[in-house]
């Protein structure tokens, strides 16, 4: 029963990062605060599920590559000499926005982790970047904006870095990589499909290089594999393999018509509500593993019996 249990909530994070992790509303935020309630550490270990919470987004870069396979494969004799160029350009413009984030991922790494994944941290990004969100859709709304850019093809390569120097800002937990490189492409002229559709392309360097480098640090170190942890990993990222898809397919279509206003609402909410959980709950204390044994011995005690 222990373990049908375990591998529920290992469905559920697949579940939420199938979905959150292309929404302009942090994925890794959203895992932070699902850690804090099933904590998967608890029944594996913390070195695993730093590797855990990281690998499974392979499965959601998977559902990048099929869904937009057209767009980024390069090769094949129906494709024309122009039709090629341009997916070759795309793929540069890729590269060139990925290394800042990349640079600083590698070198930061530790210390992001040891010092802003939290929830004050979370609840603060989420707000604040809402608050852009909400202030950017009125503008364009206001002004009756004209987008330069209607096609991830017309991006130029100082309008990627721009993109890639924003990115950067992602590395900390509540940002939302799509989210700001999303704000990042509207403000410099992309309309919302192309901003949207950039920012998921950009997930497939970034993400496979963060799974391999956490699955090398995982090995490097020594760290012992928990009992089913293979099982955890493959489940896992088929469940936000399966989920991304809909997911991506459902957020292209809402963003034809719709604004990112709803988006910007939904992070101030959720960040205020995390705010004050974390000043009534915590207090004064600068960690949040009071907050975790409040939830835990309360709303979730009937997992662990039987």
């Amino acid at each position: 029963m222990e373990e049908f249990i375990n591998f529920l909530k290992i469905i559920l994070f697949g579940i939420v990062e199938g979905v959150t992790e292309w929404l302009p509303i942090s994925s890794t935020g959203h895992m932070i605060i699902l850690e804090q309630w099933l904590s998967i550490s608890s029944f594996t270990s913390p070195e695993f599920y730093d590797l855990f919470e990281v690998v499974i987004q392979f499965g959601a870069i998977l559902a990048v590559i099929i869904t937009f396979f057209a767009k980024l494969w390069p090769f094949g004799k129906s494709k024309t000499k122009e039709e090629k160029t341009s997916i070759w350009k795309t793929w540069l413009n890729i590269v060139i926005a990925c290394v800042p984030a990349g640079i600083v991922g590698l070198l930061c790494d530790d210390f992001l982790h040891d010092h802003l994944y939290n929830f004050l941290t979370v609840s603060i990004t989420l707000i604040v970047y809402g608050v852009i969100f909400i202030i950017l859709e009125t503008y364009i709304k206001k002004t009756d904006k004209k987008f330069k850019v209607d096609e991830v093809k017309s991006l130029t390569w100082k309008m990627a870095l721009i993109i890639g120097v924003a990115q950067m800002l992602a590395l900390i937990p509540g940002t939302s990589r799509s989210g700001i490189t999303i704000i990042a492409a509207l403000m410099i002229g992309c309309s919302r499909s192309a901003a949207a559709e950039f920012s998921f392309f950009l997930s497939i360097p970034i993400m496979v290089a963060a799974s391999l480098y956490k699955g090398a640090k995982f090995a490097i170190k020594g760290y012992t594999m928990p009992n089913n942890g293979y099982w955890y990993l493959l489940v896992g990222c088929a469940v936000a393999l399966i989920v991304s898809i809909v997911t991506i397919k459902f957020f292209m279509k809402l963003i034809k018509n719709k604004s990112f206003m709803g988006f910007g609402i939904y992070r101030v909410v959720l960040g205020t509500v995390l705010m004050v959980l974390y000043f009534t709950i915590v207090k004064d204390s600068s960690s949040t593993s009071m907050l975790i044994n409040a939830v835990q011995s309360t709303n979730l005690s009937f997992l662990y019996k039987n």
